[in-house]
């Protein structure tokens, strides 16, 4: 039986992984996969992103997102805001050993932008620079492979405040003058950046479904926004990410790639979508569902264009492209990072007849999504094959681009037990689904479980967790203590009879074959 769940709610509460499968303990299983079964340049880690870890909100320099604005203001329902949160800022050499301990090969992590450039632009605050300087130059120390996001959420709020943020094309200047400083200050020990994190989700929850900062959305929607347009800003901040990416990347290809031989990408949030019945508009909107959630910018980045279902669906609110920014934006992606959790089924909702003043992006998807459980069971439908179909897609859609798993994690709820069972068995099988899709020649080059650590999440707090290792939020010290699903990642990993995974090389896994 389906439990309908609204797509934006889907995409930013995450709620679809909760379960409460058996398991009869971590170690392998004759026939289960190991890390053998892998690439020796496979990169397997874990990740976390800056507001929701660092803590030290106000220390060293660092100035408001709109990420602390919004906590400050009672927007996460259990009141939790990012002024201590992990206190990763304090605790790194703590977290990085444990991360070694662990045996995880990457690690994933974002930058505050208003920690190193206070004012959104000018002047580099030096003791941010400072901090990741060491943070990074700890990973390494390690033989852990840095893998940097640039652009998590947090926008600068001194930005939010001048000209609205992404709203406008300012933005592209300014986004493309902060990367610019951590590819002069960092490039030298990164091989891996990613330019934006979710922007699917934030132009979503942002602009058309207002739970996201800044909250905007139409009166006519349902939330409780005070200002927005959800028939338009979703699309245009969504263009304007496009625009600043493929700024950031043209600028990192002409200036610095040939001396510091790393790559480029951009993230997308991705469902895996099968069709509701056999019925040919069903199967009909799984394509439209694939185009307006991930071919939104996938299309883009790869093919130059947003996908014609949407231009021919949306008419004069969509904004276009001219051939010149085509020529920009088309090809500016190394690689993909790709967050999957799990597979929904999609059936057709139809276009509605309202006018374009009383449209969104939901009704200009028109698709009616459902979440499906095993019977008798808690368990998500499509855990077994979901990772494999929707690297499936990317590969007969998108010819195939390296791909990294930057994020595939299991909710559970905050204290609920060390002995996560449920969470290991969801990554054994989304692990195994992966090995299926590269055996079917998936081009994909990492995987990352989301997150490490319990941190703050940033829709509802400290009321849910995906860490790995656990994290007493009551304990002034925050005291880090590793779950069952961490000790079956490090037997996982360790398991391996390749001594070489262990070392960090610069150029691996090398994207220069792709």
């Amino acid at each position: 039986m389906g439990v309908k769940i609204s797509i934006f709610l889907l995409l930013l509460l995450l709620q679809l992984v909760k379960g409460s499968s058996k398991s009869n303990g971590y170690f392998r299983r004759r026939g289960e996969i190991s890390r053998d079964d892998f690439p020796a340049n496979f990169v397997f880690g874990s990740g976390t992103s800056a507001y929701q870890v660092e803590g030290a909100a106000s220390e060293g320099g660092r100035t408001p997102s709109v990420w602390d604005v919004a906590a400050h203001q009672g927007k996460i329902p259990d009141g939790s805001t990012g002024d201590t949160a992990c206190d990763g800022y304090h605790k790194y050499k703590d977290d990085i050993r444990l991360v070694k301990d662990l045996g995880l090969e990457g690690y994933r992590f974002s930058i505050s932008w208003s920690r190193l450039i206070p004012n959104g632009r000018g002047d580099i605050n030096s003791e941010g620079l400072r901090f990741y300087n060491n943070f990074i130059d700890e990973l390494i120390r390690n033989g852990i492979q840095p893998h940097v996001t640039l652009f998590h959420y947090d926008l600068p709020q001194v930005l939010e405040d001048e000209y609205g943020g992404w709203l406008s094309p300012r933005i592209v200047d300014d986004f493309a003058a902060y990367a610019d400083v951590c590819f002069s200050e960092f490039g030298d020990r990164i091989s891996y950046w990613t330019t934006l994190n979710e922007p699917n989700v934030l132009a979503i929850g942002g602009y058309d479904a207002g739970i996201f900062p800044p909250y905007r959305c139409s009166s006519s929607s349902g939330y409780n926004c005070s200002n927005g347009d959800s028939a338009v800003e979703p699309y245009l901040v969504a263009h304007h990410s496009i625009l600043a990416h493929a700024e950031v990347t043209n600028l990192y290809r002409r200036k610095y790639q040939a001396e510091q031989h790393g790559f480029i990408g951009c993230n997308v949030f991705a469902y895996h979508f099968v069709p509701f019945s056999n019925l040919s508009r069903d199967e009909e909107a799984v394509q439209r569902a694939y185009d307006f959630y991930t071919g939104w910018f996938v299309g883009p980045l790869v093919n130059g264009d947003y996908p014609r279902s949407m231009v021919e669906k949306i008419g004069n609110r969509m904004p276009s492209f001219s051939s010149s920014e085509q020529e920009r934006i088309r090809g500016t992606v190394d690689f993909l990072g790709v967050n999957y959790y799990a597979t929904l089924l999609a059936a057709d909702a139809g276009s509605g007849n309202s006018s374009s003043n009383d449209r969104d992006f939901l009704k200009d998807v028109g698709v009616k999504l459902t979440v499906k459980r095993k019977e008798n069971s808690s368990e998500i439908y499509g855990t077994e094959f979901g990772m494999q179909g929707v690297l499936e897609h990317f590969k007969n859609v998108y010819g195939n681009p390296p791909i990294f798993i930057h994020e595939n994690g299991y909710q559970t709820p905050h204290n609920s037990s060390l002995e996560d069972t449920p969470r290991v068995e969801y990554l054994k099988k989304n692990i195994q689904s992966l090995h299926n899709a590269i055996r079917n020649g998936s081009n994909t080059r990492g995987y990352f479980i989301w997150s490490f650590l319990d941190l703050l999440e940033l829709i509802d707090g400290h009321r849910s967790s995906y860490g790995l290792v656990y994290i007493n939020f009551e304990d002034k010290d925050l005291t880090r203590k590793p779950k069952l699903s961490a000790k079956w990642y490090s037997q996982f990993l360790k398991g391996s009879k390749r001594s070489s995974i262990h070392e960090v090389s610069k150029v691996s896994p090398d994207l220069s074959s792709a």
